[in-house]
């Protein structure tokens, strides 16, 4: 069952990774282990509440400044967004209500193109949890921009029937979320929700994909896993129609 929903690995432990991948945790390792003490100077962070900070022993995909963090993060109204795909469009809406901080870094992202021909590396099949994971543009699962920012956690998702922790939420179909390595440490990395999946609440809700676009995810989502040698109908893996971001575009 796909309910270990964390990304707490390292590209250097290779065996906890692909026990990971077989149970379906949404993951999106990191980039090897931390510098220590001394070897560099401390991290960048911007002072506004988003609090931007570098990530010196994950360095980014692609070269991207911090996001700008003005003292009053826009926290009101939406963003139209569309990311092409070759298999379409997907078009979805941020909400700023939601996650300020986490549209300010998504739509900053789009500004400098940093999704621009990446691909979506992951997709999950699982009764339970049913997502495509983008955004990281070495399309390894393990790239992101160079700097991370705070959890903006729902509050309101429904809670999953028959559950016996009483922890578990439904994130529905159409939801946009940021994946993560645990506590406050979103990215560049997201996961679009094409059918009802059952997590705990510990990924940030930043918006929606629209009717138009939930066309070309479920296009995706129909293609299934990608096979392999030794798993000839997976759960967990690449999608088998291969999926590229060929351009992501914001309106503010």
């Amino acid at each position: 069952m796909p309910h270990s929903a964390v990304r707490r690995l390292s590209r250097a432990v290779a065996h906890v990774a692909t026990v990971a991948l077989a149970t379906g945790a949404l993951v999106a390792v990191g980039a090897g282990p931390a510098l220590a003490a001394g070897d560099a100077k401390p991290p960048r962070t911007t002072h506004g509440p988003c609090e931007f900070t570098e990530t010196p022993d994950e360095p980014a995909s692609r070269p991207v400044p911090l996001p700008p963090d003005p003292h009053r993060t826009p926290s009101r109204g939406t963003v139209d967004a569309e990311l092409r795909t070759n298999h379409g469009p997907i078009t979805v809406t941020l909400d700023r209500a939601k996650a300020p901080c986490t549209v300010q870094s998504f739509v900053h992202l789009v500004e400098h193109r940093f999704y621009d021909r990446s691909p979506c590396h992951r997709l999950t099949a699982y009764k339970t949890l049913k997502v495509l994971q983008c955004g990281d543009p070495s399309g390894t699962g393990e790239g992101g921009p160079g700097y991370r920012y705070k959890d903006e956690l729902p509050t309101d998702l429904p809670p999953a029937p028959n559950d016996p922790t009483g922890q578990r939420r439904i994130y529905p179909r159409g939801t946009l979320a940021m994946a993560n390595a645990g506590p406050d440490t979103n990215g560049s990395q997201f996961f679009l929700v094409y059918a009802d999946s059952v997590l705990r609440p510990n990924y940030t809700v930043f918006g929606h994909v629209d009717e138009p676009g939930m066309r070309a995810l479920d296009a995706i989502a129909a293609g299934g896993v990608q096979p392999t040698p030794e798993d000839p109908a997976p759960l967990d893996g690449p999608p088998a129609l291969a999926t590229t971001i060929t351009r992501a575009t914001a309106h503010c």
